[in-house]
C-alpha cells in the first residue's frame, strides 16, 4: 500500500494494470520525488522542453505568489482551456437569472469598494448556476460540484465573484487543475461515464493525491445533490483581500447563504428526478420566478487580519480549507435576489463569461495558488470559447458603467472608436482616456521574496485533519449517506487496488467510516492507513457544516405533490391548498390523468402531472386524497403504488384521506409512523404542513 502519494506514474497510462507502491510524499509537504521506470518516458512540454515538476507551479517564495514565467503551467492550462468547442470545458451545464446585490450593512472600514459602502445601495447582477463535469446535455441532479458564479455590474467596473456551492476544492495548485478534469470526464478510450465521477480514472487520480480529501467528504455528502439553486449555499472559496480608502489590507471569504434554509434530496431520489424530469433545477429556478417567488441569499463576509491567519491552524491560501464560522462568524452585509429571468438563453446564459480576475477597487487577491492559476485560465479560456479579446462586448458581459481604452480591432469588434489618438502617451488634444491614479484600482503593496521554486508550501501539507473535522460535524444521517455514496462510486471502479487506497485514505479521516466502506466493498483485509504528509489533528465539531442541523424549519418555498382522484374530498384538498399557500409553499396536482380530475362537490380540478410522468420523488412532501373507488383504481396502477412507496422510502412526510390507505397497503406499506397524516378534516392540514418544515422523517430510516 501506498504512503500518501502526490500522483501515480506508470509506465504505460492506456494499458498499465500496475497498481503497487507509489513514491511516498516527504514530511514538508514540498518537492516530490518521482519513482526511477525503465518505461517511463520522460515527461516534456509540447516543444520537448524536460520536465521536472509536474506538481507545483513556479512561485517566488514558499508561499509567494505565482510567477508569469511558469511556461510549463501556462502551456499545459492554455491547451486545456482550448481542448472543447463550443461549450466550456467544465461547468458547461448551467442556468441563470439577472437580479440585484443591496448592501444592508455597509463596511466602507474594510473597502473602498463602493458597492459596498451604502445602505440600499443595489448593484445589478447575473448569476449563473452549474455543474462542473457534464457536458450541456447532462442532467441536473448529477452528483457534482456546483458552480455558484455572480457577476455585479457595479459603477467602478464588473465584479465576478466566481465560487461554487462547496467551500473547499480538491487541488491546491492550479496546475493540477487538467489532470483533475481529465480524470472526471468521461474515458478517454471509452467515451464515458458522463456527468458521473463514479468511475477508474477519477478515484484512481483521487487515490493518488491526499490534498483531495476534504473536498471528497463534502462531494461525497448530500452537499452535491441539492434540492435546488435556491436551497443551496454559496462561497467564494479562495481567500481574498480587502483594502480600504487608506491601503490597509484585510483578508476575506466569501458566503451566499440562502434566505429558504439548506437542503438536498437522498440519492434514490437523485436517480428518478434525473429519469423524470433531467431539468429539475432549471425548471424550479424558473418557476419560482415566473411566480414571483424570488430567490435570496444573504451576502456574508469571514474577515480577519493577518495575526489571525498567522495563528489558524492552517494556511488561509490554501484552497483545500475552509475557516469554520465558529472561528470566524460570517458578518451579513447584503442580499441577492433574483428576480428575471434572461430574455434568451444562448445570448445571456451560455455567452456570459465570468473572470476570476474582475475585481474592483477595494478587493484584491492573494497569493492562493490555485487563484493565481484561475486567473489566467478564465480570460483564456473565454477567448476560445466567444471567438476571439472582444467577448466583452457582448451585452451581458460589458460594464453598464462607462469604459474607455486603447485596445481595437479584433474577431467580432463591435465598438466604433472615434478620433486619431489608439496608443497612450500621446500629445493630442483630444487623445483618449488616460490613467488616474486618485480613486482608481491599486493592488495592496504587500512584500514579496523569495527563491524561484517549484514548491508546495510546507503549511500545505495537512490533507486529514479539516476531511475530519467535516465527517464528524455531521449527523448520522448524514455520515450514512456519505459512506453509502463512497461505496456506490468505488463500486463502480473495476479496480480492486484503487478502492484500497481509498479505504487507506479514509482510516486517516474516521476509523468507523473507513470499516462501512470497507464492509460495503466487501475487501478482502482492511488496508494499513496511508501514511501522512503531517499527522491530522482532532478538531472541534462545526454545526454550520451540516445540511440537517441547519434546515429551515419551514415550507416556506417547498413543493407538495397532490395526488388526487375523481370523488376526492374536495374540503380536504382545499384545506392543504390552504395550508400549504399559508406556508408560503406550492401545490403541484397529480392525477390519473393529466386533465385532472372532478372533486366530490363537482367542480373540476386541473393537474400538472399525470402520474407516471410526476413522481413523488419530485417533491419536498406528498399528500394522497382519493374516493374508495379512486384509491382502488390507484391500487391497481404500478406508477401510482411507486409514488406511495417511495415517499414512504425517502422518508417524506405524508399526508391521506381515510380512503387513501388501500394505495399504501397495496404498495407494502401497512405501518403508519409520525411522519404519516391521515386527514379526516380540513383543519388538520395546517398541522401537518408544519410538520413538512422538517423536510423529512428521519426516523423512519433508523
Amino acid at each position: 500500500m501506498a504512503d500518501d502519494p502526490l500522483y501515480r506514474p506508470s509506465a504505460d497510462t492506456q494499458t498499465t494494470t500496475d497498481q503497487g507502491d507509489y513514491p511516498t510524499e516527504p514530511g514538508s509537504g514540498g518537492e516530490l520525488h518521482q519513482r526511477p521506470g525503465a518505461d517511463a518516458p520522460r515527461m516534456t512540454t509540447s516543444q520537448g522542453i524536460p520536465i521536472a515538476d509536474d506538481q507545483n507551479s513556479l512561485k517566488a517564495g514558499e508561499r509567494g505568489p505565482t510567477l508569469l514565467e511558469d511556461f510549463h503551467m501556462r502551456e499545459k492550462i492554455f491547451h486545456f482551456d482550448h481542448e472543447r468547442i463550443p461549450e466550456r470545458v467544465v461547468h458547461a451545464r448551467g442556468y441563470g437569472a439577472h437580479g440585484y446585490l443591496e448592501i444592508t450593512d455597509p463596511i466602507p472600514e474594510l473597502t473602498s469598494a463602493k458597492l459596498l459602502s451604502e445602505k440600499g445601495k443595489k448593484t445589478p447582477a447575473f448569476v449563473r448556476f452549474s455543474t462542473v463535469a457534464g457536458n450541456k446535455g447532462s442532467a441536473d441532479l448529477a452528483r457534482d460540484v456546483r458552480g455558484f458564479a455572480v457577476k455585479l455590474y457595479s459603477e467602478d467596473g464588473n465584479w465576478d465573484i466566481v465560487g461554487n456551492n462547496i467551500p473547499v476544492f480538491f487541488i491546491q495548485d492550479a496546475i493540477k487543475f487538467p489532470d483533475l478534469i481529465h480524470s472526471v470526464k468521461p474515458e478517454p478510450d471509452r467515451g464515458f461515464p458522463q456527468a458521473q465521477s463514479a468511475h477508474d480514472n477519477f478515484w484512481d487520480f483521487i487515490s493518488l493525491m491526499p490534498e483531495a480529501m476534504h473536498m471528497v467528504m463534502w462531494t461525497m455528502s448530500d452537499r452535491a445533490i441539492p434540492r435546488s439553486f435556491r436551497f443551496m449555499e454559496g462561497f467564494g472559496v479562495h481567500t481574498f483581500r480587502f483594502v480600504n480608502d487608506e491601503g490597509k489590507g484585510t483578508f476575506v471569504k466569501f458566503h451566499w447563504k440562502p434566505k429558504l434554509g439548506l437542503q438536498s434530496v437522498v440519492w434514490d431520489e437523485a436517480v428518478t428526478i434525473m429519469g423524470a424530469d433531467p431539468d429539475f433545477h432549471r425548471r424550479d429556478l424558473w418557476q419560482a420566478i415566473q411566480n414571483g417567488d424570488f430567490p435570496e441569499w444573504e451576502l456574508g463576509v469571514q474577515v480577519f487580519d493577518d495575526d489571525f491567519a498567522d495563528s489558524f491552524e492552517f494556511d488561509v491560501l490554501d484552497a483545500t480549507k475552509l475557516i469554520p464560522e465558529e472561528q470566524v462568524p460570517v458578518r451579513i452585509i447584503g442580499r441577492l435576489v433574483l428576480d428575471r429571468m434572461v430574455d434568451n438563453f444562448f445570448a445571456e446564459t451560455e455567452q456570459v463569461a465570468f473572470c476570476t480576475q474582475n475585481i474592483v477597487p477595494g478587493v484584491d487577491f492573494t497569493n492562493d495558488p490555485l487563484l493565481q492559476g484561475r486567473n489566467f485560465s478564465y480570460l483564456d479560456t473565454q477567448i476560445k470559447r466567444l471567438g476571439g479579446p472582444n467577448f466583452t462586448h457582448i451585452p451581458i458581459n460589458a460594464p453598464k458603467c462607462p469604459f474607455h481604452h486603447f485596445q481595437q480591432d479584433g474577431h467580432m469588434a463591435m465598438h466604433a472608436p472615434k478620433g486619431r489618438a489608439n496608443y497612450e502617451p500621446n500629445s493630442w488634444q483630444k487623445g483618449g482616456p488616460r490613467a488616474e491614479p486618485v480613486g482608481s484600482y491599486q493592488s495592496l503593496a504587500e512584500p514579496v521574496q523569495g527563491e524561484k521554486r517549484r514548491i508546495r508550501a510546507e503549511s500545505f501539507a495537512d490533507h486529514y485533519s479539516q476531511a475530519r473535522q467535516f465527517y464528524k460535524s455531521q449527523t448520522e444521517v448524514e455520515q450514512t449517506h456519505i459512506a453509502n455514496a463512497i461505496v456506490f462510486e468505488l463500486s463502480k471502479c473495476e479496480t480492486q487496488a484503487i478502492r484500497e487506497r481509498i479505504v487507506a485514505h479514509l482510516r486517516n479521516i474516521d476509523e468507523g467510516l473507513a470499516k462501512s466502506v470497507f464492509d460495503g466493498l466487501g475487501l478482502p483485509e482492511m488496508p494499513e492507513p496511508m501514511k501522512p504528509a503531517r499527522d491530522p489533528i482532532d478538531l472541534p465539531v462545526s454545526d454550520k457544516l451540516s445540511i440537517l442541523k441547519n434546515g429551515p424549519g419551514r415550507f416556506e418555498g417547498r413543493k407538495l405533490g397532490l395526488l388526487v382522484t375523481d370523488g376526492a374530498d374536495a374540503a380536504l384538498v382545499k384545506g392543504l391548498q390552504d395550508a400549504v399557500a399559508a406556508a408560503g409553499g406550492m401545490v403541484e396536482v397529480v392525477a390519473p390523468k393529466v386533465g385532472g380530475a372532478k372533486l366530490s362537490d363537482g367542480n373540476h380540478l386541473p393537474a400538472q402531472q399525470k402520474v407516471d410522468g410526476g413522481p413523488s420523488a419530485l417533491y419536498d412532501a406528498v399528500a394522497v386524497i382519493a374516493s374508495k373507488d379512486g384509491a382502488e383504481a390507484l391500487a391497481k396502477m404500478h406508477p401510482a403504488g411507486m409514488f406511495a412507496s417511495e415517499a414512504y422510502a425517502h422518508a417524506k412526510f405524508i399526508a391521506m384521506s381515510k380512503e387513501a390507505e388501500t394505495l399504501f397497503d397495496k404498495a407494502g406499506v401497512t405501518e403508519r409512523d409520525e411522519g404519516m397524516t391521515v386527514l379526516t378534516a380540513p383543519d388538520e392540514a395546517k398541522g401537518f404542513v408544519e410538520a413538512c418544515g422538517q423536510m423529512r422523517y428521519w426516523a423512519r430510516f433508523a
